[in-house]
């Protein structure tokens, strides 16, 4: 039963530092990842990643993104696509030129160095939702943009990702097949259109007439976890399926019903596992001999986000202070980069000498994100009560 010790020790831990958090106030969500580095691995060694916490954690984040649907404006989404196909579409590119050549520079061979670009290209907007929570900065132009570019961010991710396994990997996929991994994605998103539309409202008039307690917190998890499901059989991240889970349970009267059950149930046991678990990922191997790297690595990581993404925004018209919002919402790149660096080494992808740095770097722009993103919410109210 080592798994409840190990549960016990990360509540407690969050439960401290989010509250020394808000007594300084930062994130509480900057104190929960640097409680997993805290007590993990790199330092007091309390708990370490294992399967079971890796599974608690991926719950927590299908749970908050699905929260994060679930409060999302849909017409906030469909009037700011643009922008979010701009900034996810220049946030994606720039890292991948920029780090390429750098990384040649410190020694990777070209395949590997382009498949680092690759790793940063990804972003985790999962810690950004979590700081726009805090500060209740979710329905709004800079949100909707970053979720949204968030969404367009994860498929770009997964079809660069699978062109290069398909070209440069161990899996050799066919042209054929490929095309036919493509199909499916799309397929997945007319059927998302068609969840929304049509058959969550169906769903939920019969859900009423069932009479039960939780019924329609319940159908909504059937929504989010099997749309999280689907999402990754056809090569998608699960956050993507639950998001548009959230948008489409956000489209009925149970919004605000089930948009705190869940946030309850997710705050409570399941979002301090993700975010500690990223923290857990964290150590000091190999950390001296290269921290030239990481440090130049994880500063370019983060102004190639800031730059592509926020740049990207203030060419449709947007401001410097929303664009900021936007680059800084963008930086984290959180699990999504974790999991890819991960196929990269098991594929011969990823450099081995140099994972641990890569590791580290991914981590660090994971730990600065929050700060930057309500810096930069701040400085905006700031410019706004000065007009």
């Amino acid at each position: 039963m080592t798994y409840l010790g190990q549960i016990t020790i990360i509540l407690l831990a969050t439960l401290i530092v989010g509250y020394l958090c808000n007594r300084i106030g930062i994130p509480a969500v900057l104190g929960e990842l640097v409680a997993g580095v805290l007590i993990g691995p790199a330092l007091l060694n309390w708990v370490t990643p294992t399967n079971f916490l890796h599974q608690m954690a991926e719950i927590g984040v299908i749970l908050l993104m699905f929260a994060a649907g679930c409060e999302s404006d849909l017409v906030l989404l469909r009037k700011y696509f643009k922008p979010s196909m701009v900034a996810a579409f220049l946030g994606a590119i720039l890292p991948i030129v920029t780090i390429w050549p750098l990384a040649q520079l410190f020694g990777m061979s070209s395949q590997h160095a382009l498949f680092l670009g690759v790793v940063f290209a990804a972003t985790s907007v999962s810690i950004s939702v979590v700081v726009m929570q805090e500060l209740n900065f979710t329905k709004n132009r800079e949100a909707s943009t970053i979720l949204g570019a968030a969404v367009v961010d994860d498929i770009l991710a997964v079809i660069i990702l699978s062109l290069m396994m398909s070209f440069l990997g161990e899996q050799n996929l066919s042209t054929p097949a490929l095309i036919g991994h493509f199909a499916l994605q799309i397929g997945y998103f007319v059927g998302i259109f068609v969840v929304i539309k049509w058959v969550t409202p169906v769903i939920f008039s019969v859900a009423e007439k069932l009479q039960m307690r939780y019924a329609s917190l319940v159908i909504s998890m059937i929504i989010a976890f099997g749309l999280a499901y689907l999402a990754e059989v056809v090569g998608l991240s699960d956050v993507v399926g639950a998001f548009f889970a959230g948008v489409a349970v956000s489209q009925t009267k149970f919004r605000e019903q089930i948009s705190q059950a869940v946030d309850n149930l997710g705050q409570g046991l399941f979002m301090p596992i993700f975010f500690v678990n990223i923290g857990l990922n964290m150590t000091f191997k190999n950390f001296v001999p290269q921290i030239g790297f990481i440090v130049v690595l994880t500063v370019v990581a983060i102004l190639t986000k800031l730059i592509g993404c926020g740049g990207g925004v203030r060419l449709l018209g947007f401001n410097r202070a929303s664009s900021l919002i936007v680059g800084s919402g963008m930086v984290s790149r959180g699990e999504m980069a974790l999991i890819i660096a991960q196929i990269g080494l098991t594929n011969h992808l990823m450099s081995t000498a140099h994972y641990s740095a890569v590791i580290a770097a991914i981590i660090l722009t994971t730990l600065v994100a929050p700060l930057f993103l309500k810096l930069a919410i701040n400085h905006q109210a700031k410019v706004k009560a000065a007009e």
